[in-house]
């Protein structure tokens, strides 16, 4: 990892500044990237921002940036966007403080802020050196998200493509797929999902995923893959829910059972038993269950301990399976008749097997 110090004027920093809002933030000439196309907004409030401005009239130091280097010799804000804006916007004159806008100053104040000094890091290294790096620097003002860091390292039109999809306003994931994504499209949650649940199919990580399409024209395989993903839900489970259905890992479900047979109007009809059945505590965990069977997606009422103590003290204390004596400590509640089979969570139905009988018996 190569890191270097440059003094860098604002006058220099600001010339060329372009906003084209969801399309990307530049200035340094057009040589730095200071927003990404569709990366989160401008998020810094209006005493953040104009602290920038007082801390520069004052001569008082800035905490020092850090531009990353790109193959093509121009650069990348990697940390002090916010304030880099800030400095944009103001001697832009989008904005003043106490009435004074950057125009309204005497050209000696507008000269001091144009010549004040920003220290930054200018790095160059590979892309794990860079997360790596980012994550470390990551530690004040506003904090960005996972995916925030890796966008910051694997920029390229791959990414621009793939912010069109999952990162702008009323983009093409929130229309088809909001109802069942939870988190935010600015702040890359959406994006960082699809990638996610589409690099989990071939057992790779997001950085793995970004690393090898970075270079990409285009983001087909990941839209196409995430259309598919939500299309499979809605005809897997035509009756939307919100509560239930919102924020599940839909892409790891379809990566695991796509290939599977499933009649929606009996998945439909035991999902209202279910819901309806007074054993089962977590209802979102009913679609998994119904894909693979697993009943501890559902979390099962367990027997009370009043419920276990008869059970116990109905067996005197015998495990009904190996017939051998144990302290009730050393037992645990169960189902006779298995909850999967009809067995309810009623005393009735409640025996206390040793620790050994009940861990065979749920490995059966």
């Amino acid at each position: 990892m190569k890191i270097k110090l440059n003094e860098i004027p604002v006058h220099e920093v600001v010339k060329g500044y372009i906003d084209s809002a969801e399309n990307g933030v530049v200035g340094y000439n057009g040589r730095l990237n200071i927003r990404p196309a569709f990366q989160r907004e401008f998020i810094y409030k209006d005493k953040q921002r104009d602290e920038v401005i007082r801390t520069v009239q004052k001569n008082f130091p800035l905490n020092v940036m850090y531009w990353v280097l790109s193959d093509d010799g121009n650069f990348e804000v990697l940390d002090g966007q916010q304030r880099t804006i800030s400095l944009c916007q103001y001697v832009n004159g989008d904005y003043s403080i106490d009435h004074m806008g950057f125009d309204n100053l005497t050209k000696t104040e507008r000269q001091q802020i144009l010549d004040y000094t920003l220290m930054i890091y200018i790095c160059e290294g590979t892309d794990k050196e860079k997360l790596d790096w980012f994550k470390i620097i990551n530690i004040a003002g506003e904090q960005l998200t996972a995916q925030e860091l890796r966008n910051a390292i694997y920029t390229g039109e791959w990414l621009t493509e793939a912010k069109k999809y999952f990162s702008k306003t009323a983009c093409p994931a929130y229309t088809i797929a909001s109802d069942y994504l939870n988190g935010s499209l600015n702040r890359q949650n959406y994006l960082e999902t699809a990638i996610r649940w589409l690099a989990s199919r071939d057992d790779k990580e997001i950085e793995d995923y970004m690393a090898e399409h970075q270079h990409d024209t285009n983001c087909n395989e990941l839209w196409l893959y995430f259309q598919t993903v939500i299309n499979w839900v809605k005809a897997t489970f035509p009756v939307y829910r919100s509560k239930e259905m919102s924020g599940l890992e839909w892409g790891i479900f379809y990566n695991k059972y796509s290939a599977g047979k499933y009649d929606p109007k009996q998945l439909e009809a035991r999902i209202v038993d279910l819901m309806d059945n007074e054993d089962v505590t977590k209802y979102s965990g009913i679609y998994e269950y119904l894909l693979d069977g697993d009943e501890r997606h559902l979390n099962i009422r367990a027997f009370t301990p009043k419920m276990a103590r008869q059970a116990y003290e109905r067996q005197k204390g015998i495990c009904p399976k190996c017939k051998k004596h144990f302290d009730i400590d050393e037992m645990q509640a169960d189902h006779i008749t298995p909850w999967s089979k009809g067995g309810k969570t009623i005393p009735e139905n409640c025996q206390m097997l040793c620790d050994d009988c009940n861990r065979r018996k749920s490995n059966v």
